[in-house]
């Protein structure tokens, strides 16, 4: 590969500042296009003073504009973190920052992200560790950024708290203190283990450490204690009510607007070519640094096609079945769908978790079918909206043991997203990399006993109905109206790739 004219450190940066940008005008575009205007602050202020475990939809408590305004917020507040700290942004603070801003639209706040962001540094300065280079490590603690909600304004007052009223006690303040601390020198040392119980087959790595220890927090600070947990927050507001509490129109624009100017600057650093990115997609995602071994630049590009795949199987599923629009969970999955897009995810390795999804419906609805029932989900509710993009979190299966494995991992993992959270009473925000985790413990052995050469290199895969799973077959035939726009969806994604 050619020498870069502009380092990977620099164009990681670039695309935190470009995402951050984005956000702000998108802010005080849709606040024009909802018709709030300066009602935006103040709304913004209503999201940071509410408690916010998953999925608070930020969307419906403080509005589009006002989610807007915090994700850049926050994402800005990592990008001067990193353009401001000695040493090199690496891929790893990249995923960092995408799981940061994904999660500012439905459980993250520019006030509950702060405790658990600055408290790593206290241990790092202990143990003398060098701050940039660990600087993802505090961006993956936010995903307790609930605890922090629920501790400061909800836990200590019980009945007496009231959404939209700002009132702090001492044992709040003091616990949520203590809370951070706790976080600032338990969540270092539990990422490492982690690795090693799924092996590297999970991208996702916080999500399994995070969901165990946050299922032991809330059992001892809730069960334990013998406090009632408290249940996400609602609100009516009058104007996401107007739009069928889906932003679709303006949601698909924004990203369209965001995934091609990926595509286009990756384009114009890559020497005006998409060269190299053909290599790129053969790799097996597996323990890979994408920005290191084919350059930043191949990345961005990267980012916008998983981007565009992403967002065309949402449009997808919410055209074809009823659920969930473009919430706030919606608009945020969609950015941590870009997660990894520059440490193992491209199009190639993903396309079959996303089958899998589909396919769990087909089958629960051939047994529906059978036992004289309807089927009382859709893959377009929210939890497997969310689900489905940490899901591909475990693309590194697909390009180390194959296509089938692939699917079979995100028909496992859709069958469990949505009962993890109660494990940990949604006060973790990576719940999705969570259900991947147990996901991966569950099938590696299975895939390891039967598949004992992994494969180094993803070989050219034509997909075959006949070489996905053999309960296919048995269930074209008998589910024909609704789950056939899926099954069309499925063949689009095996002729695409």
């Amino acid at each position: 590969m050619k020498e870069q004219k502009i380092s990977n450190s620099t164009i990681i940066n670039g695309i935190a500042l470009g995402f951050s940008v984005a956000f702000f005008l998108s802010a005080f575009v849709a606040a024009i296009y909802t018709g709030v205007g300066m009602k935006i602050f103040h709304n913004w202020y209503l999201i940071m003073i509410s408690p916010s475990p998953l999925v608070t939809d930020y969307l419906e408590i403080g509005g589009l504009a006002s989610a807007m305004l915090n994700a850049g917020a926050c994402g800005l507040t990592c990008f001067l973190f990193m353009v401001g700290l000695k040493g090199e942004s690496r891929a790893n603070t990249l995923a960092g920052y995408f799981l940061v801003v994904a999660h500012c639209f439905y459980g993250l706040n520019f006030l509950t992200m702060w405790p658990c962001f600055l408290a790593p540094f206290l241990y790092l300065h202990l143990k003398k560790l060098d701050f940039k280079r660990n600087l993802h490590i505090c961006m993956f603690a936010t995903s307790f950024g609930p605890f922090i909600g629920e501790l400061l304004f909800r836990y200590t007052q019980g009945e007496s708290f009231a959404f939209g009223e700002l009132h702090l006690t001492l044992s709040g303040i003091l616990l949520t203190i203590g809370f951070a601390l706790m976080l600032g020198f338990i969540v270092p040392a539990i990422l490492p283990g982690a690795s090693a119980w799924h092996k590297g087959y999970n991208l996702y790595n916080g999500g399994l450490a995070f969901g165990v220890f946050g299922f032991f927090l809330y059992n001892f600070l809730y069960k334990t204690m013998g406090i009632s947990p408290s249940s996400s927050l609602t609100r009516f507001n009058e104007t996401y009510e107007s739009f069928g509490h889906s932003y679709r129109l303006y949601g698909n624009c924004f990203f369209l607007i965001l995934f091609a100017c990926c595509i286009f600057a990756g384009y114009l650093l890559n020497g005006k070519s998409f060269r190299g990115f053909q290599h790129l997609i053969k790799d097996t995602g597996y323990r890979s640094d994408f920005a290191e071994n084919y350059g930043m630049p191949l990345c961005l590009i990267n980012i916008g096609f998983i981007g565009s795949l992403f967002l065309l199987y949402l449009n997808i599923i919410i055209t074809f079945t009823s659920g969930a629009g473009f919430t706030g969970a919606t608009i945020g999955v969609v950015l941590a769908a870009l997660t990894f897009t520059s440490m193992g995810q491209h199009p190639k390795n993903i396309w079959p978790i996303l089958v899998g999804y589909p396919l769990l419906y087909l089958v629960t609805m051939m047994f529906c079918q059978i036992s004289g029932r309807e089927i009382s989900w859709s893959i377009s509710t929210q939890g497997y909206i969310n689900g489905v993009a940490f899901a591909t979190g475990l693309c590194p299966i697909v390009g180390r043991y194959g296509v089938r494995a692939g699917i079979a991992a995100g028909f496992m993992c859709a069958s469990m997203c949505t009962a993890t959270g109660a494990l940990h009473g949604g006060l973790v925000l990576y719940n999705g990399g969570f259900t991947t985790g147990i996901t991966a413990l569950i099938l590696l052995p299975i895939l390891e006993h039967y598949v004992p050469a992994a494969r180094e290199q993803m070989k050219p895969q034509t997909l075959n109905m006949r070489d996905m799973i053999s309960l296919v077959e048995t269930i074209t035939p008998t589910v024909k109206r609704p789950p056939q726009h899926h099954h069309h969806h499925s063949k689009k994604h095996h002729k695409k790739n």
